[in-house]
């Protein structure tokens, strides 16, 4: 399965676990906009520092592959 597939299921899966949890919810709209809001922001910045230490990794192996500094292990 390529990649491409499982990240448009993901996406999908979360856009409709979204989409019921705000038809059912218990709690008046705002407070459940304002919920989801909140969530998306934490996984926001979750991806972000992911990616970060992620690219900051590949930075170092580059640059040790190359000899421009000193060898991270």
């Amino acid at each position: 399965m390529s990649t491409g597939k499982v990240l448009l299921g993901v996406i999908a899966g979360v856009a409709t676990g979204a989409a019921l949890g705000v038809l059912l919810a218990p709690a008046k709209g705002s407070e459940t906009r304002d919920k989801i809001s909140a969530r998306g922001k934490d996984y926001t910045d979750s991806v972000k520092d992911k990616f970060d230490k992620v690219k900051e990794s590949l930075s170092d192996k580059f640059k040790k592959d190359k000899g421009y500094g000193p060898a991270v292990e």
